[in-house]
C-alpha cells in the first residue's frame, strides 16, 4: 500500500499462496480461470466479455446462492505483467466506477503474496461497502484463487 492512500477510503486483504507469482497472475488473465474462482463463497461468474489490455473491459455478472445477480465491469488502467493489475470496478455499465482495484503480486521464494486494494472515493463509500460483507468476501475470494491456483499446479506436475 502506497503512502498516498487514506486508510479510511481503502479496503485491502492478501493472502500468501504456495505458488509461483507468473502463475498466481495468470489466474487474473482470462476468463476461463476467472469464472472459476473469482467472488465470494457461494458465487458463480458469467463473463460477458473479456478484453485483458490496458483500456479493455471484463463484464460480467455475479450469481448469488440466494438467485440474484450482481451485474459487474472492470476497466484495466495498468497491467505490470507479474506484479500489478490496476482498475475501475463499477456495476451496471454506464454508470460511474465505485471504486479503484490494485491487485499486487509480491515474488516470495515459491510464494507469492497477492493484495487485493480496493480505494474508494468517500469514506462513507467504503464503510458501507464494508457494511454489505467486502472484507469477509475479499478473504472467501482469495481462498478460492488459492485452491485454483494449487489445482492446477498440481495437474501441471
Amino acid at each position: 500500500m502506497s503512502a498516498e492512500l487514506d486508510s479510511s477510503k481503502i479496503i485491502r486483504v492478501e493472502r500468501i499462496i504456495a505458488a509461483p507469482r507468473e502463475l498466481v497472475f495468470e489466474a487474473f488473465s482470462d476468463a476461463t480461470h476467472l469464472d472459476a474462482w473469482w467472488g465470494p463463497d457461494g458465487f458463480t461468474n458469467e463473463t460477458h466479455e473479456m478484453d485483458f489490455s490496458v483500456g479493455g473491459l471484463w463484464r460480467y455478472t455475479m450469481h448469488g446462492a440466494d438467485g440474484k445477480a450482481w451485474p459487474n465491469w472492470i476497466r484495466y488502467t495498468e497491467i505490470s505483467a507479474p506484479s500489478r493489475i490496476a482498475y475501475d470496478h463499477g456495476g451496471e455499465l454506464g454508470e460511474p466506477a465505485h471504486f479503484v482495484g490494485i491487485i499486487t503480486f509480491e515474488e516470495l521464494a515459491q510464494k507469492t503474496r497477492v493484495a487485493i486494494t480496493l480505494v474508494f472515493e468517500t469514506t462513507q463509500a467504503r464503510d458501507a461497502t464494508v457494511e454489505f460483507g467486502a472484507v469477509a468476501g475479499g478473504v472467501q475470494t482469495l481462498a478460492k484463487l488459492e485452491r485454483y491456483v494449487l489445482g492446477r499446479q498440481q495437474q501441471s506436475a
